[in-house]
């Protein structure tokens, strides 16, 4: 009865599946509590609005904290019913959550709050625009970061070449802009960290104006840098969207394997129907995507 409570409370704080409304509905619940959150603090920081409102703001704030602590304490509690934590103890189980991305989100979104009634009298006023953070909650319902930072790591030497490409155009870039702007211009110029600024600002193609070049051998280098800039954003982009389409089609052979091999006999039993939605949902793909891909390979058995 109690590992059932366990299991059946985690399901409803996971991304809920279609066939889970219940979970579903807690899902939006907190979604919507998320964006409220964020609304708050942006409105907040605005003076009129601010002292206005700011009774209404504080209440809002202490029941948001409360249900946002309620979820993460019961995250902890039922992390030992998550098999994506491996088949390590309860205890382990318990760490491995509360030190994982979520895990750290999750508490982030809290503290901020509590810490206040522990330290009245010092200056927190930074501690409550951390309440921003609250906004990666919604990674607990999107694979959007961990697809990010998985693709990344998959095609890390390529970025990581990438990037070694772009930090030898900075500093290049900027130790010829200082040499030819120092004298012309001491005070933008100054030194070559200070010019990094310029030289950032110009290979990422954003142009804010601040700072330009005067000489006619400081706007060559600069015509040159903003040519190096368009090659490597264009080329570390290139880079993250093909490491994006790669880790799907990866992703999607996982899956056909899978269903093939489950069609292997002409029929799909309930037990390999529950291992297919398992691997559906590790891999992160829709049921839309599952069903359709099912179909196809149905159809060319047959």
């Amino acid at each position: 009865m109690y590992e059932r409570i366990q299991k059946r409370t985690s399901e409803l704080l996971s991304k809920g599946s279609v066939s889970d409304k219940p979970s579903q509905y807690v899902d939006m619940i907190l979604f919507i509590l998320i964006i409220l959150n964020i609304t708050a603090v942006c409105l907040e920081s605005v003076k009129f609005i601010g002292d206005k409102y700011k009774v209404a703001f504080n209440i809002f704030e202490l029941i948001s904290v409360i249900i946002f602590s309620i979820e993460y304490i019961l995250r902890v509690w039922s992390s030992p019913s998550r098999h994506d934590l491996g088949n390590s103890s309860s205890l382990i189980k318990r760490l491995k959550y509360i030190f994982s991305f979520t895990g750290l989100i999750d508490f982030l979104a809290v503290i901020p709050s509590i810490l206040p009634y522990f330290f009245g009298g010092v200056d927190l006023r930074w501690l409550r625009v951390l309440r921003l953070l609250r906004l990666l909650k919604i990674s607990n319902y999107s694979s959007a970061l961990e697809d990010f930072f998985s693709a990344i790591k998959d095609d890390w030497r390529s970025f990581s070449a990438a990037l070694y490409l772009m930090m030898i155009a900075l500093f290049l870039s900027s130790a010829l802009m200082y040499i030819a702007e120092h004298d012309v211009q001491p005070d933008k110029f100054s030194s070559i960290p200070e010019t990094m600024w310029w030289g950032l600002i110009t290979l990422t193609t954003v142009g804010y104006g601040d700072v330009s070049p005067m000489t006619p051998l400081g706007k060559i280098i600069g015509a040159l840098t903003a040519i190096m800039g368009v090659c490597t954003v264009a080329l570390l982009t290139g880079i993250v969207a093909s490491a994006f389409a790669n880790q799907r089609a990866q992703r999607t052979a996982i899956l056909e394997a899978e269903i093939n091999q489950a069609l292997s006999d002409g029929i799909i039993t309930d037990e390999e129907a529950e291992k297919i939605e398992k691997l559906r949902k590790e891999l992160n793909l829709s049921p839309e995507h599952s069903k359709t891909v099912m179909d196809i390979l149905s159809d060319k058995k047959i």
